[in-house]
């Protein structure tokens, strides 16, 4: 689908690493190339036409984005570096003010990094407890689970709509809803959810959620930051500098300007918002249904492929997004990484981020395949020759 928009593709290459990054159409590129040639100037700063120019295209991506997840307000669309930032920018500026001793965050051991470790200091600097959601026997998150662990103290539930290792679609609205129900605050990191599936941020009630540009065939260094106005407007500032202040005079007179400039201090990047944008325009052209259906037609091929090979085990068989994760018996996930690098295969093996996850599943490390619309069932049989052979496997790996 569309693979004739990928400058990389034509390079006998089959990528398979999209839960890491994804690749860059060529319209993406060139919207780039273009700010840089044409218009380089900086946003919301000059009164030229060349920065005119930069404002409009600037805030043409927050437009974008506002309709993309049906936010209600361009202020609630925050520019960040990406989901890593606007995860910190959560905790810190919103809960850490907020929670107190004792106070619980309710998160799942399939959370990625960011979405743990932020947690993890304020367990160090208010004293708040940190719990986890139990997993089922898929290692997925249910509503039955949350509700047994819920309490009077829990005042956050931060958790991925998609997990990046097993790849399960969390119940977000059910969630949501539960969550209010309770007083509780949902923090929903997006990073694997927004790329490959709509998502409408009134109808599942999220309270804020985070997402990455470069995962949905957008620049790296991008990402959004969307939460309810009301709640912004509480979001204390990590950064304070350009941009971002109406006067200041003396430390006791420091005035800051309005959601969303109060929280996009300095220069953004502009190229990056600039490429964003076009690269939601690409994939709204594709039509999200289209990509999330045909991911799961090729994740179902892939697993019908994988499953009668008995030297491999298969850790998420029946996860509902574009991600496989597995091993092959008696061989170091990155051993075979290497081994399917050796045919131009790109793969992801490790622990992926989900470092405390080994407590659920049982192992340390796996092979992550994650697919997206630009893959193909030929690239499939080409990856499944390859694992079938487990002599040739263990030979090359001598």
């Amino acid at each position: 689908m569309n693979r004739e928009d990928f400058p990389l593709l034509g390079d006998d290459i089959i990528y398979f690493d999209n839960s890491a990054t994804s690749l860059k159409p060529k319209c993406v590129i060139d919207k780039i190339r273009d700010y840089y040639t044409n218009y380089p100037a900086n946003a919301h700063r000059g009164d030229y036409d060349l920065s005119y120019k930069v404002d409009q295209e600037y805030e043409e991506t927050r437009s974008l984005v506002k309709e993309f997840i049906n936010a209600q307000e361009l202020e609630e669309i925050i520019f960040t570096s990406g989901t890593t930032e606007a995860l910190n920018m959560v905790v810190n500026g919103f809960f850490a003010p907020l929670l107190e001793a004792n106070d619980e965050v309710l998160i799942t051991t399939s959370e990625h990094a960011s979405n743990v470790l932020p947690w993890f200091r304020l367990v160090k600097t208010n004293n708040i407890k940190v719990n986890y959601i139990p997993l089922d026997s898929n290692y997925y998150l249910t509503i039955d689970n949350l509700k047994k662990v819920i309490t009077p103290n829990t005042k956050v539930i931060s958790i991925a709509g998609i997990t990046n290792v097993i790849g399960d679609i969390r119940p977000v609205k059910e969630i949501c809803k539960i969550a209010h129900e309770h007083n509780i605050f949902v923090v929903l990191d997006g990073a694997q959810m927004v790329p490959h599936m709509k998502v409408d941020v009134e109808d599942l009630d999220v309270d804020f959620l985070v997402f990455s540009a470069h995962k949905m065939c957008g620049p790296t260094g991008v990402g959004v930051l969307y939460g309810k106005k009301e709640l912004l407007e509480h979001l204390e500032p990590m950064i304070l500098g350009g941009g971002m202040n109406e006067s200041f005079d003396n430390p006791h007179e420091v005035y800051l300007k309005e959601l969303p400039a109060r929280l996009e201090a300095g220069t953004r990047n502009i190229a990056g918002v600039i490429g964003f944008g076009e690269a939601i325009r690409y994939l709204k052209e594709i039509g999200m249904d289209n990509i999330h259906k045909y991911e799961l037609d090729l994740r179902k091929y892939l697993i019908d492929k994988l499953m009668p090979l008995k030297h491999i085990d298969i850790i998420n068989i029946e996860s509902d997004s574009g991600i496989v994760t597995f091993n092959v018996t008696d061989v170091f996930s990155q051993d075979v990484a290497y081994y399917l690098n050796k045919y131009n295969i790109c793969v992801r093996a490790g622990n992926h981020c989900a470092k405390i996850l080994k407590s659920s599943v049982g192992v340390n490390n796996t092979v992550r395949i994650s697919l997206y619309f630009y893959n193909t069932y030929e690239e499939i049989d080409n990856l499944v020759e390859l694992l079938s052979d487990y002599d040739k496997i263990l030979k090359e790996m001598i």
